[in-house]
């Protein structure tokens, strides 16, 4: 049995009352039904991850956390067509850890679902040299699309969406830790 890929699912909203949390949970019960994944939740509001901005001690624990990380699912709402600042924060924080890793996305907001962010977000992970895919989740007005308990009102083509991102992503994951035991990303440009 191969051993399951360290997965972490990045929270881009640091907001007081965010629908972050909602979207998150759906997403992190569809990783966590899966024994290919081992989960980590990574939430810029957490106040550890707030203290990286300061903090030696607390930027190092972020480093470690993503750099254990083989693959990532970063959930991101649109705030004025853009992604958070909080998400840009996190990213920014490290370097070379987010490099030769892939990353997936579970976006919502309004009419456009936050694929706007998505856009946006696939730049900044090229420059880290991170993997983006192709497959996202979008969920386009998302405070209609939920119940008041944070349960998907009609989860059917979501679920089929998360379902082929997560295969995916694991193929990807998994291709690229081989990678990365084959031959150190950093030596490509040495």
């Amino acid at each position: 049995m191969t051993k399951p890929i360290n997965l972490a699912l990045v929270y881009g909203s640091a907001r007081q009352g965010r629908f972050c949390d909602v979207i998150a949970k759906w997403a992190g019960e569809h990783i966590a039904s899966r024994e290919a994944f081992a989960l980590d939740h990574i939430d810029p509001a957490a106040a550890e991850l707030t203290a990286a901005q300061t903090d030696a001690g607390a930027l190092a624990a972020l480093k470690r956390r993503i750099g254990r990380a083989e693959a990532f699912v970063v959930v991101t709402p649109e705030y004025n067509h853009g992604y958070p600042a909080a998400l840009k924060l996190l990213i920014d924080a490290v370097y070379a850890e987010w490099q030769a890793k892939p990353v997936a996305f579970v976006s919502y907001g309004g009419i456009s679902g936050g694929l706007r962010a998505v856009e946006q977000l696939r730049l900044v992970f090229a420059e880290l040299h991170a993997v983006t895919l192709r497959d996202v989740v979008s969920f386009a007005n998302a405070w209609t699309l939920f119940d008041d308990a944070g349960t998907l009102k009609e989860p059917a083509d979501a679920d089929v969406a998360m379902g082929v991102m997560l295969a995916r992503l694991g193929w990807w994951a998994q291709a690229l830790r081989e990678a990365r035991a084959a031959r150190a990303y950093a030596s490509a440009a040495a």
